[in-house]
């Protein structure tokens, strides 16, 4: 029988010992439940107060997690005597070391995270997430976890990158199974080689969990493909984050291709004058996709030379990924025109309708 409480407010007594009863701490504080833990001899002191009549007030709801039977058959009998529920819950197991994830969750649609992700997430007695992670729905994901936001936002660090390596080292030198939960990929743009490093260096057993890199599946959402038979063989994925030397323009116009921006807003102007300084066709298709995957997606279709003149209309925000190349006509924009200083700005539920 499965039966739901509302445990905002409740008192609940946890049964057992600091780190085999973590996870089950983490998710009745979660529920809103007011938690104390106690080892078993001393909850059942507290529960003869009960009886007794003394001043120790009786909790909502007892949840022995673990301990000898015969102090469970003593509680048990105690809290039958006071009406009060007491379940048996599953504790995590006791390491002597930790273990750390680091997990790509995808471009931000909770479907296209992994299995292997949504497993450790499971199992994880920390998560450490970013700002693009599928943050919504971590409390149902990982429930006996502590979450931890270290989200950064465009030149705003909240929490420095070196202070995030130390939180993840410092869990799992404690014994929690740790997941470092990032947007995309934690190996494309993600400091993921950081960490692992800072891991290694401190003995840490880490593992890497891919994860569906934006750079792919949000230009997909949009219906262009990085690579088309006749069209493109290769595409170069690329950080926007600061300016381009002229030696890695002249060489993003002479490899050809696909070129895909992450994090390139704020530089696509510099971007754009320098791929046409080097040669690049001022009528290049250029796509702009906003928010991939969320509701609000937003997709401007224009062209290398045009795209400057329409910066100040349309003002594209991050998360953004920036589409360069003759993929864009492939795509259902095709039949739509490409689009000039009067542009087209739409979603996906548009195209759908």
């Amino acid at each position: 029988m499965d039966i739901s409480l509302d445990l905002t407010g409740r008192d609940v007594l946890v049964v057992g010992s600091d780190t085999v009863s973590r996870r089950v701490v983490a998710r009745y504080r979660g529920a809103g439940a007011a938690v104390t833990l106690l080892a078993p001899g001393d909850a059942c002191a507290r529960m003869g107060q009960v009886v007794v009549g003394n001043s120790a007030p009786a909790p909502d709801l007892i949840v022995w997690v673990d301990g000898q039977d015969g102090l469970r058959s003593v509680l048990t009998d105690l809290a039958t005597q006071q009406r009060i529920w007491l379940i048996s819950e599953q504790g995590a197991p006791e390491l002597p070391r930790g273990h750390v994830s680091l997990v790509g969750g995808g471009p931000g649609d909770t479907d296209l995270m992994t299995v292997a992700g949504r497993r450790a997430l499971g199992e994880a007695d920390v998560v450490l997430y970013d700002r693009l992670a599928p943050r919504e729905v971590l409390a149902l994901w990982a429930p006996g976890a502590e979450l931890i936001d270290v989200g950064k936002t465009p030149g705003h660090h909240s929490v420095p990158q070196a202070q995030i390596e130390k939180l993840i080292v410092d869990h799992a030198l404690r014994g929690s199974r740790v997941v470092r939960l990032k947007g995309g990929d934690p190996f494309v743009f993600g400091r993921g080689g950081e960490e692992v490093l800072a891991c290694r260096r401190a003995r840490v057993p880490v593992t890497v969990i891919p994860g569906v890199t934006s750079a792919i599946s949000v230009p997909a959402a949009a219906g262009i493909p990085v690579t088309h038979r006749d069209v493109s063989r290769a595409f170069t994925v690329i950080s926007g984050h600061t300016p381009f030397s002229e030696d890695e323009l002249a060489h993003l116009v002479g490899l050809g291709g696909t070129i895909v921006v992450l994090m390139g807003v704020n530089t696509l102007p510099h971007l754009v004058a320098g791929l046409s300084r080097h040669g690049i066709a001022p009528d290049m298709p250029l796509a702009i996709i906003e928010r991939g995957y969320s509701l609000d997606q937003r997709t401007t279709v224009t062209s290398v030379h045009d795209v400057t003149g329409l910066l100040g209309t349309i003002k594209p925000r991050s998360p953004a990924v920036i589409v360069i190349g003759e993929v864009v006509r492939v795509s259902a924009w095709e039949d739509m025109g490409m689009v000039g200083h009067d542009h087209l700005a739409t979603t996906v539920a548009d195209l759908a309708t």
